[in-house]
Parts: structure tokens; sequence; C-alpha cells
């Protein structure tokens, strides 16, 4: 009988505690640079926090990748408990945490590491495909070869409401910028997955993000004949209940998933995105 397989994914997953504790994943976190300090993504810094000292200070954070020492400090004590380790990676186009997490693998017989090619609950959705292998007895090198298949066929998109994160941290210019927000434009970004999870805009929605966003999850979810339906991420930057449940509404009267999480994004996607943030994340055949 071959090892028992643990699964485990990074923050950027925005897998959340609850997730987390049902499918026993173990997250590590990445750094989150802000006002001069280094803090760790939902263990000392969370999105809120990182809203306020923009509002107060104008001061954006940024994001730095997860080294090849935490890696392995991560990854030791379940080793040594007898565990092989899949470990879903944030995707190699956005962060330098996969190549760390690589080069932290090769210290171990039976850790193996998947590019998500995704961010947030794209990641989230590989992580958990993971655990339902491992629950049904497959082995860790196997799990990670059908991962890693399985990353190009997520979907992972979001609508934004306000451009000035993204402007901030140098991903619009002012001008692009300036030209959305008198024409309230909100752009949707789409993840590449053949670009390692690199980010293009998509579709563009006129008028407010209550009204936008149920035209958006539309486009997404409508008339597709290759849904994978066990199950489907909202997640979000931070928006009222109300808008919440409309979201979930729009989504479960679309399409038959078996089940829709709604999650929260921690402080590395929201450093990119900013507030007023929400996508839809599925698995297609």
């Amino acid at each position: 009988m071959g090892k028992p397989v643990l699964i485990t994914s990074d923050t950027a997953s925005d897998l959340g505690a609850e997730l987390c504790a049902r499918y026993n994943i173990k997250l590590i976190p990445l750094h989150v640079l802000l006002d001069e300090k280094d803090y760790l993504d939902g263990v000392d810094i969370n999105a809120d926090r990182i809203y306020q000292i923009w509002d107060e200070k104008k001061i954006l954070p940024k994001t730095s990748a997860i080294n090849v020492e935490e890696f392995v400090s991560f990854f030791t004590p379940m080793v040594e408990q007898g565990y092989a380790v899949v470990h879903v990676s944030i995707g190699s186009g956005l962060s330098a945490s996969y190549q760390s997490a690589c080069a932290a693998a090769q210290n171990f017989e039976d850790v193996y590491v998947v590019d998500s090619c995704s961010l947030s609950t794209g990641i989230g959705l590989v992580a958990l495909e993971g655990c339902d292998r491992a629950a049904a007895g497959m082995d860790a090198k196997t799990i990670a070869s059908e991962l890693t298949a399985l990353s190009g066929k997520i979907r992972a998109s979001f609508i934004i409401d306000t451009l000035t994160f993204l402007r901030a941290g140098g991903r619009c210019s002012a001008l692009a910028q300036l030209g959305a927000s008198l024409m309230n434009l909100k752009p949707t970004i789409v993840v590449k997955n053949d670009e390692g999870g690199l980010m293009g805009v998509g579709k563009k929605y006129m008028g407010k993000l209550s009204r936008s966003m149920p035209k958006y999850l539309t486009d997404q979810l409508m008339e597709r004949a290759d849904l994978v339906v066990s199950r489907a991420f909202i997640t979000h930057s931070g928006l009222p209940e109300d808008m919440l449940d409309l979201a979930a509404e729009t989504v479960k009267s679309i399409a038959p998933f078996e089940e829709v999480f709604v999650t929260r994004a921690g402080a590395t996607i929201s450093s990119h995105c900013g507030p007023g943030t929400i996508g839809v994340l599925f698995i297609t055949r």
C-alpha cells in the first residue's frame, strides 16, 4: 500500500479556512510587502488591512514569492510523518513561487509540484480535484500528472469595479483608467492557462457593478455544453451580502453545479485587483 497523500497549496488559492479544514489542505503563505513591512498573507495581514492602509496613506502593497527554504520547512514535517505531498502552486507566469516549490521538492522523494496555470480559486479547483483523487486512493505521482493535465481546463475570470489598484500597480495606464472611469466601464480580466496564468482583458461592461455582474456571469456560463458540474467558485474581494446572494442565484439559475462555493480573496489576490472585484471559476471538459 502506498503512502497517504496530502494536497497542499498557497494562500493565493483563496480557499478559506472552512474548505481547507473540510479537505485537509495545508497552505503556505505568500509575502505581502506594505508600508515597509513584510507580512504573510492570511497570517498577519488580510485584504481589509490593505484597503485601510491604501485609504489612509495611498500606499499600495507588493507581493513576493515564497522562497525555497520556506518550502523545505513547509514540506518537511509532512514527509517525516510518512505522507506523500502534491503541491498545487499559483501559476508559474504569475509568481516565482512555482519555481521555488520545484526546487524544494528536489530534496524529497515523494513531493510533487503542479503548476495550476491559474490564480485565486482557479488554483483551488485544481487542489480540490487533487483531494478527490487522494480520497479515492490514487498515488501522488498519478495525482500530480492528472492535475497537470487538468490545469488547462480551468476557466477563471473576474469583473473589476475599479482600476485604481491595477493602475497603481502599473497594470493599466492612467489614460485607460480615466477612460474607463468616464465611461463607467467594468472590464473583465481573463486568466490565460496557456501562459502560466498571465492575465488578459476580456469583454467590457458599462454601468454599475450590480448591473454588470449578472451579465458577466451569464456570458461566462450560458450555453456551455462543456461544464464539469461538480463544483464552481464565486470569489470576491469584498462585496456586500446582497450582491453575493445575487451572484450565487445567477450562477445557480444558469448552470447545474452540485456545489457553488463563495469565498473571499485573500491579501495576495486583493493586492492586485483591489476592492469590488468578483469572478466565477469552474472546470470544463
